[in-house]
C-alpha cells in the first residue's frame, strides 16, 4: 500500500504532461495552452507568422489567416505589407535608424532595457553584420541544384542572439539564450523548416566580415512543405540529421547595403561545397540602444582573424624551425670538433712529423677456412686448419703460413691462381673476411717512431676511382681526408705534389682519371695502377700491400708500378714494408723484389730471400733451375707441381725460411685476427662533409648530361601533359581529369626516381673502397650523396614539370593552394628517392633492385585510389593502402584542389547540378577532405622511416668483404 502515493503522483504528472501544449518553431510552453513563440510568430503552437507590422509589436501583431498555414504564400502582398523601414519575410529586419525608436514608442509604455547608466539609451538600427545584442538578417537563397527541383524564391531568415541583456526588449526581440541562432528557410512565402543552435560565438575581422560559430545545431523538418514531401524530393531525413557545428560566415556590405554570406554545415558542405549553402542579398537589421554600440567598439566576444595562421600552418613553421634549429647545432657541433683536432697537433711537414714507415709485418701460423654450404662460422674454433674446417666439405685455403717483412723491404707472393696469394695479404691487411682465420699478424714498431697504431695501406686488384676528377684532385681529396685534422691545407697539396713526383704522375696531374663511368677517355691503365698507389701513400702508410700491382698492364707499364714500389720501401727517410702479389713476374721485375713467398694449394713451399736463393734452395732440394731460365717462371712451375719430396704440408725451418729473432714492443698489433680494429677516420665529420661536397660538385660540374636530360626532360613532360589536361573545367568529368593530372605528375616522380636508384649502384663500389679505408663515415656520405642527388636531380625537375603543367591544366588558381601542390611533391619526390636509396644499399644485385622498384611503383599505382575505389577493396587486401605512399601523395593534393573553393557545375539529363567537389572527391576515389595534413605528416614519416633504415642498411650491410 505505500507504493499508492507514488502512483497517483505519477499519473497526476502523465496527465499533466499530457495536457502541455505542444508548440512548434521551437517555441516554449509558459502554460497548458500557450508558448512563447520566437519574433514574427504567435498562435497558441507558434505555428502561425505574424501579418505585416515590426518586432516590437510581440504578441499584438495580426497573424496570417489559417494558423495552421505557416505562410504567406495565400496572402496578398498587400494585406501583409511591411511597413516603411522593415524588410525581410515577417517584417523583423529593420533598415532605417528612426524606426526602431518610433516603433517602440508607439508599442511599449515601459523603458528600454537598461545598460549602464550615463549611456545613450535612443535605440538605433544597426544594419552591419556584426551583432550586438540580437539581430534578424535575411538572406536569398540561389543556387543552381535547387533551383532546378525548386524553381521558386527561397529565403533563410536568422535571428541571431549575442547578449539578451543588452537588447531593447528580451524575449520580443530576441529569441533563445545568449550565445544562440535560430534559422528559418521560407519557399515561395511557406515555412519549410527551422533551425537552432547554441554556443555561439562572433569573430570580426575587417578583411573577412563577421563569422558565427555555433554547436549543437538542430533542425526540424515540415511535414508536408514543398521540401519535407510535399514537393518533388522530400528532403526530411536529410533536414532532421543536421546537426554538429554551425559556421555563419558573412562580408562586409557591399556598395548596395548587402552581403553574401555561406550556411556551412558538415552534411552541407559534403553536398554544395566548402562554402556549405551560398546565400545572396542578405540585409541585417538590429534595434539596438546607441549606448551599446558605442561602448562595443572592440567586444570581448569579437576577434581579428584576419592574420591569424592555422593550427596546420604553425605545426609546420614549428617542425621546419625545429630542423634548422637542429641542423645549425650539428653545425656548431662540428665546428667545435673540428677546431680541437686541429690545435692537438702542430704542423705535419716538420722535423720527424710527417715520417712513415718504421714497422715490420711478421704473421705466424695463420690459416684460413671456408665454410660452405651446412657448415656454421660460430661453430669454429680456434687450432690448425683440421680444427677450423668442421666438414669435410669446408675449404682450407691457407694452412699455417709463417713469414716476416721488414722496413726498406719489398716482399712478393708468388704462387700459381688459387694458391691462397690475395687471402694472405688481406687477412694482413685486417680485411674483414667471410671464413674463419686464426693465427696472429703482427706489427713490430721501431722504436724511435712515435707513439702510434702503424697507418696499413691496401691497393686491391681493381682500380675503383673517381673518374670525372682529375689525377691530382683524386689525390688532394684522399689527403684532406686522411690525413690528420691539424695538417694544414697548404701541407696536403705539397704531399699530393710529393707524391706525384715519386710516381711520376706530374705530367698527367691535370687529366682526368676517366674510366668505365666517364664518356671522356682518362689516362693509362699503368697510370691508373699508379694513382691508386698514390691514394695509399698521400696518407703516408707505415705498410703498404698491394694485390697483383702488374695485373692486365704490359711490361713496361708493369716495370714502372714495381720500381715505384721498390722505391718507396728503400726511401731513406722512411723506409717502408712493402708487400705485393704477382702473378707472373718477368725476370726484371721479378729482381726488384727483396724477399719471396710462394705458396701453392695454401701451404707456403719457399720463404725467404729474393733473386737467386729461391733457385738455389730448390736445387739443393733436387729440383734446380735451368741455366738462363727465369726465376719466376721455375718457382711457378714448381708451385704448379710440386717436388715429390716435399711434405703434404711443409713447416718450414727458422733457418729454411730465414726468419730472424724479433722483439715485440708495445706497439705490436693483434693476436686474434677476428677483433683487429679498423681504422677511425682521421677527419672531423664537418670536413668530411666539405670535401665530399666539393667532389660531388666538381663531378656535377663537369658531367652536365645527366641534370639538363632531367631538366630538359620534365620541361617535355610538362608541356604535354598541361596540353593533355589542358584547362581543366569544373564538370564531373572535367574534376576528374583533374585527380588524372595530378595521378600522372605522381606516377611521373615514383618512375623517374629510378634514376635515384641507378646512381646509388653506380656509386657504391667507389664507396665501400672508400670506407674500407677510412675516407668518411657513412653518415657524412649519405647526406652528401642525398643533397646532390635531390635537389638537382630530383626536386628542380620536379618543381618544373609541375609548375607548367599546374597553371597549364587550370588547376586552384591561388598561390596558397600552389605552394601547398608543390609541398606534396617535393615530399613524396623524396620519399621515392630515399625508397630507391635503400633498394640501391640493400640488394647488391642491379637487376633485382630495379625489378623491385618498378614493382614498387605498380603497386602504389594500384592501391593510390585513382584506378580501384578504396572503399571497395576487399578487406583482406584493404590494408595494403595505409603502406602506399602514393596513396597520401595523391589524396593531399585532391584535397588541395577542393580546399581552393572548388565546386562541380555539371548537368545531368537536362537538370542543372551544383555540388560539393569534396563530395563527388569521396564518392569517386574515397579521399576525405579533412586529410591534408594528414597526409603531409604521413609523408613526412614515410621520410624520418626510409631515412632511418638507409642509415642503418648502410652503416651494418654496405661495407668491404672479402
Amino acid at each position: 500500500m505505500a507504493g499508492i502515493p507514488w502512483a497517483i503522483a505519477w499519473l497526476a504528472l502523465a496527465a499533466s504532461a499530457r495536457a502541455q501544449v505542444t508548440c512548434e518553431n521551437y517555441g516554449v510552453p509558459i502554460n497548458s495552452s500557450t508558448c512563447l513563440c520566437p519574433p514574427g510568430f504567435g498562435g497558441a503552437t507558434c505555428s502561425a507568422p505574424a501579418c505585416g507590422g515590426n518586432i516590437f509589436q510581440g504578441t499584438q501583431r495580426s497573424l496570417v489567416s489559417g494558423a495552421s498555414a505557416t505562410s504567406f504564400g495565400n496572402v496578398s502582398a498587400s494585406t501583409c505589407a511591411c511597413p516603411d523601414g522593415w524588410t525581410g519575410t515577417g517584417c523583423n529586419v529593420c533598415q532605417a535608424p528612426a524606426v526602431c525608436q518610433s516603433s517602440f514608442s508607439r508599442n511599449t509604455t515601459s523603458g528600454v532595457n537598461p545598460v549602464q547608466s550615463g549611456l545613450n539609451n535612443t535605440l538605433t538600427c544597426n544594419t552591419a553584420p556584426r551583432v550586438f545584442a540580437a539581430g534578424e538578417m535575411s538572406c536569398a537563397v540561389i543556387n543552381p541544384t535547387i533551383q532546378a527541383i525548386f524553381p521558386l524564391s527561397s529565403t533563410l531568415t536568422v535571428l541571431r542572439t549575442l547578449n539578451t541583456s543588452l537588447t531593447p526588449q528580451p524575449n520580443t526581440t530576441s529569441f533563445g539564450a545568449s550565445g544562440s541562432a535560430y534559422v528559418q528557410l521560407w519557399y515561395d512565402g511557406v515555412e519549410q523548416f527551422y533551425c537552432a543552435a547554441n554556443g555561439c560565438t562572433q569573430s570580426i575581422s575587417d578583411s573577412k566580415g563577421v563569422t558565427w560559430t555555433c554547436s549543437d545545431l538542430q533542425c526540424t523538418c515540415r511535414p508536408g512543405a514543398a521540401f519535407c514531401g510535399g514537393g518533388k524530393l522530400n528532403l526530411t531525413n536529410t533536414i532532421d540529421s543536421l546537426n554538429g557545428e554551425l559556421t555563419l560566415a558573412c562580408d562586409p556590405l557591399s556598395a548596395s547595403g548587402t552581403a553574401s554570406c555561406s550556411f556551412q554545415q558538415s552534411l552541407l558542405r559534403s553536398v554544395f561545397g566548402t562554402t556549405g549553402l551560398s546565400l545572396t542579398g542578405c540585409n541585417f537589421g538590429e534595434c539596438v540602444s546607441q549606448g551599446v554600440i558605442d561602448t562595443s567598439s572592440t567586444p570581448s566576444d569579437a576577434s581579428d582573424n584576419g592574420n591569424s595562421l592555422s593550427g596546420g600552418v604553425i605545426g609546420g613553421l614549428a617542425a621546419v624551425g625545429a630542423l634548422i634549429a637542429l641542423a645549425l647545432f650539428g653545425l656548431f657541433i662540428g665546428w667545435w670538433t673540428r677546431r680541437k683536432q686541429r690545435r692537438l697537433g702542430a704542423a705535419y711537414i716538420g722535423e720527424g712529423k710527417g715520417r712513415h714507415g718504421g714497422f715490420a709485418v711478421e704473421w705466424s701460423d695463420v690459416s684460413y677456412v671456408v665454410p660452405q654450404a651446412g657448415g656454421s662460422r660460430s661453430s669454429l674454433r680456434l687450432g690448425g686448419p683440421k680444427s677450423l674446417a668442421k666438414s669435410l666439405d669446408d675449404k682450407v685455403i691457407l694452412e699455417r703460413i709463417s713469414g716476416r717483412v721488414e722496413p726498406g723491404q719489398l716482399l712478393g707472393i708468388l704462387g700459381p691462381s688459387g694458391a691462397g696469394k690475395t687471402t694472405l695479404i688481406e687477412i694482413l691487411a685486417t680485411k674483414n673476411k667471410t671464413g674463419y682465420t686464426s693465427g696472429s699478424v703482427r706489427f713490430p714498431g721501431d722504436p724511435s717512431r712515435e707513439a702510434r697504431t702503424p697507418r696499413v695501406g691496401f691497393v686491391p686488384q681493381q682500380d675503383v676511382l673517381p673518374a670525372m676528377l682529375t689525377v691530382s684532385e683524386a689525390l688532394l681529396f684522399a689527403a684532406r681526408l686522411r690525413l690528420p685534422e691539424y695538417v694544414t691545407d697548404a701541407e696536403k697539396r705539397q704531399r699530393v705534389v710529393d707524391v706525384l713526383e715519386q710516381l711520376g704522375l706530374t705530367h698527367v696531374r691535370d687529366s682526368r682519371i676517366g674510366g668505365r663511368t666517364s664518356h671522356a677517355r682518362g689516362i693509362s691503365g699503368g697510370e691508373m695502377r699508379r694513382v691508386s698507389i698514390g691514394l695509399e701513400l698521400v696518407a703516408s702508410p707505415d705498410v703498404l700491400i698491394l694485390d697483383e700491382p702488374t695485373s692486365g698492364l704490359d711490361s713496361v707499364s708493369a716495370a714502372k708500378v714495381t720500381a715505384v714500389l721498390h722505391a718507396v720501401a728503400h726511401d731513406a727517410d722512411s723506409p717502408t714494408a712493402v708487400i705485393a702479389t704477382i702473378h707472373q713476374p718477368n725476370s726484371q721485375i721479378y729482381q726488384t723484389f727483396d724477399r719471396i713467398v710462394l705458396l701453392a694449394g695454401g701451404h707456403a713451399l719457399y720463404e725467404g730471400p729474393g733473386g737467386l736463393a729461391p733457385a738455389e734452395y730448390f736445387a739443393e732440394r733436387g729440383s734446380p733451375c735451368t741455366p738462363g731460365y727465369n726465376v719466376a717462371d721455375h718457382l711457378l712451375d714448381l708451385a704448379h707441381a710440386p717436388p715429390a719430396q716435399q711434405p703434404d704440408s711443409p713447416a718450414l725451418t727458422k733457418e729454411s725460411c730465414a726468419i730472424p729473432d724479433v722483439t715485440v714492443n708495445q706497439h705490436e698489433r693483434g693476436t686474434a685476427l677476428r677483433k683487429l680494429a679498423q681504422p677511425k677516420n682521421a677527419a672531423a665529420f664537418l670536413t668530411q662533409l666539405q670535401v665530399l661536397a666539393g667532389r660531388e660538385w666538381k663531378v656535377l660540374r663537369r658531367d652536365k648530361t645527366f641534370f639538363l636530360g632531367h631538366i630538359v626532360i620534365s620541361a617535355l613532360l610538362g608541356v604535354f601533359c598541361g596540353g593533355l589536361y589542358w584547362q581543366t573545367g569544373n564538370s564531373i568529368a572535367g574534376f576528374q581529369s583533374r585527380v588524372g593530372c595530378l595521378f600522372f605528375l605522381c606516377s611521373l616522380v615514383a618512375f623517374s626516381s629510378l634514376s635515384a636508384l641507378h646512381n646509388v649502384l653506380e656509386t657504391r663500389p667507389l664507396f665501400v673502397r672508400e670506407r674500407s679505408n677510412a675516407y668518411y663515415n657513412p653518415t657524412a656520405w649519405l647526406l652528401v650523396r642525398f643533397l646532390f642527388d635531390v635537389v638537382p636531380l630530383r626536386i628542380i625537375p620536379t618543381v618544373v614539370v609541375a609548375t607548367i603543367t599546374y597553371w597549364m591544366g587550370g588547376l586552384a588558381p591561388h598561390a596558397a593552394n600552389f605552394f601547398k601542390f608543390l609541398l606534396v611533391l617535393v615530399l613524396y619526390t623524396i620519399v621515392m628517392t630515399l625508397f630507391n636509396f635503400l633498394l640501391g644499399a640493400a640488394v647488391r644485385n642491379g637487376g633485382l633492385a630495379l625489378l623491385l622498384s618498378a614493382l614498387s611503383g605498380l603497386y602504389q599505382m594500384t592501391f593510390a585510389g585513382f584506378f580501384v575505389h578504396l572503399n571497395s577493396i576487399p578487406q583482406v587486401l584493404r590494408w595494403l593502402q595505409w603502406m602506399c605512399p602514393l596513396k597520401y601523395a595523391l589524396e593531399a593534393l585532391s584535397v588541395n584542389e577542393v580546399d581552393s573553393g572548388l565546386e562541380i557545375q555539371d548537368v545531368l539529363q537536362g537538370v542543372p547540378v551544383n555540388v560539393s567537389a569534396p563530395l563527388i572527391m569521396n564518392v569517386l576515389f574515397g579521399f576525405d577532405e579533412k586529410n591534408y595534413y594528414r597526409d603531409v605528416l604521413v609523408l613526412v614519416a614515410f621520410i624520418v622511416g626510409f631515412a632511418a633504415s638507409v642509415l642503418t642498411v648502410v652503416w651494418i650491410w654496405v661495407r668491404e668483404t672479402r
